[in-house]
């Protein structure tokens, strides 16, 4: 009966924040480029003056990564993000054609749904509550259970921060009783006009299937080709920084590393005098027990944690200072578990005798849970670049680090913590996600071009010889009885 009461309230509350959301979205939307600027800097000010409680918040509740990076996620999701969409115009006139005489308008979706991970609660939320309030949309967020705090947290804070410059009351929600009856009840009701899913693929499927406009992302598993050329050292160095960054809890973090043979006892030395331990393959059986449950599916105990952590649930000895953990595999599948993705500090890893069994190799990799998302190349070659864009992701990673690289922070791709898949990955886009794709755009088009005559005044000038485009009966039918002659001639009619 307790669990009853539970979820009646749960649904109910959703549908509050839901109309709440709507009313305010429906004044915001009225908003101009300035009011809208000024909501998002308090927002952004606010989420700086809370990164490092927030993300205490977050390490304390979950268990997941480190607190000195999730301060850097918090303020990237804010600082940085605004700096790259403070320019965009998302309001009014967006575009306009003077040649076509096109003028495009941007108008707001209305009221979304954000779904929060569990990984990367307080930064995802921030994210997604400014590139909503940037494109005059009301959010409400469904967050994970096991990170309900934090989440709350993130979302009152800017929820307070925007409305004390200017927003609407309620123009950011968060289910504070959390059940999947609420989530379903939100990416259903009438109020909610897209969703944005980040978290894991069932969710994202839901999120796809509740029968209206939805951005969703799949996970990663992303290879990492160390080709004869690179450096190995920088390469190295930027694999175990990546892979270390909150533990490995962004999706576009490594998950293998493919190396060739001419350069494998390099790659191998470097790892382990910068903090990498491969495993015996007795040690590698025994982590991937403890990574995994049903399957390949992440057990969550070990996702987010430290090398030393996993080793000693693994019960096996590593060197103090150990980063990360690597165990050679043989092949992909069933039979390889650390050919799946890890969201933690451990990584697979391959010899191949060359390019060609590397490529063929990333791609039973990505089809096995991480096609569309993103691949990590270190190379000193550009051509050996161009033989990888052709890789089924959209984000093919150039000697950096994959986590930073994918979100956007060492590479000049769109800030963000949705990183789309597109329809490989079963994704409605390939982009990382921006207050562009929060927005709908209406077209002003005036006639250019002089449509006013009959049909058959603009299809003139097909075999006939009037000039001034017009075709008589008479001159169909004298063309009509020309070829019936011809026909009877020949003896076809």
């Amino acid at each position: 009966m307790e669990n009853f009461d539970y979820d009646l309230q749960s649904v109910q509350e959703t549908r509050n924040l839901a109309r709440q959301a709507k009313q305010a979205q429906t004044q915001l939307a009225t908003f101009n480029c300035e009011q809208i600027d000024k909501i998002i800097r308090n927002m952004v000010k606010a989420a700086e003056e809370n990164a490092v409680s927030l993300a205490k918040l977050a390490v304390e509740e979950t268990g997941f990564g480190k607190v000195e990076d999730k301060v850097f996620k918090n303020h990237f999701a804010s600082t940085e993000l605004y700096k790259f969409i403070q320019p965009m115009q998302t309001i009014g006139v967006i575009k306009e054609d003077k040649i076509n005489k096109v003028m495009e308008i941007a108008e707001p979706v209305g009221v979304l749904m954000g779904i929060i991970p569990s990984t990367n609660p307080t930064s995802t939320a921030i994210y997604k509550a400014i590139i909503a309030i940037k494109s005059r949309n009301g959010i409400v967020f469904s967050p994970h259970p096991s990170a309900l705090k934090c989440t709350l947290q993130a979302a009152r804070l800017m929820n307070d921060a925007a409305v004390a410059a200017g927003a609407p009351a309620n123009i950011i929600g968060c289910i504070a009783k959390p059940s999947m009856d609420a989530t379903n009840e939100l990416m259903k009701c009438d109020e909610v006009a897209m969703i944005i899913a980040t978290g894991g693929s069932a969710m994202v499927k839901a999120a796809y299937s509740a029968g209206k406009p939805a951005l969703g992302v799949g996970p990663g598993n992303v290879p990492a080709y160390i080709e004869r050329t690179a450096n190995i050292s920088k390469a190295v160095k930027n694999i175990i920084a990546s892979k270390t960054f909150d533990n490995g809890t962004i999706c576009a973090s490594e998950q293998s590393v493919i190396v060739e043979e001419c350069i494998r006892d390099q790659v191998m030395e470097e790892f382990r005098r910068q903090g990498g331990y491969f495993m015996t393959p007795a040690e590698t059986n025994q982590v991937a027990g403890k990574l995994f449950v049903r399957g390949h599916a992440m057990n969550a105990k070990m996702v987010g944690r430290s090398a030393q952590a996993i080793a000693d649930s693994a019960g096996i000895t590593i060197p103090p200072g150990t980063k990360v953990l690597l165990g050679e595999q043989q092949g992909v599948g069933e039979a390889y578990p650390l050919s799946y993705e890890k969201l933690t500090t451990v990584l697979a890893f391959y010899t191949v005798q060359e390019w060609q069994e590397a490529c063929d190799l990333c791609i039973k990799l990505l089809n096995n849970g991480g096609v569309g998302h993103s691949l990590s190349l270190h190379t000193e070659n550009p051509e050996m670049t161009m033989k990888f864009a052709g890789k089924p992701v959209f984000r093919i990673l150039v000697n950096t680090s994959s986590s930073q690289g994918g979100v956007g922070a060492s590479t000049g791709l769109s800030p963000a913590f949705t990183l789309g898949c597109g329809t490989w990955g079963g994704s409605a886009t390939s982009d990382n996600v921006t207050p562009l794709h929060l927005i709908n755009i209406k077209r002003v088009a005036y006639g250019i071009k002089d449509f006013t005559g009959s049909t058959a005044t603009a299809y003139a000038g097909c075999g006939a010889q009037d000039t001034t485009g017009a075709i008589s009966e008479d001159q169909i039918m004298s063309v009509v009885n020309e070829v019936i002659s011809l026909l009877r001639k020949k003896g076809d009619c």
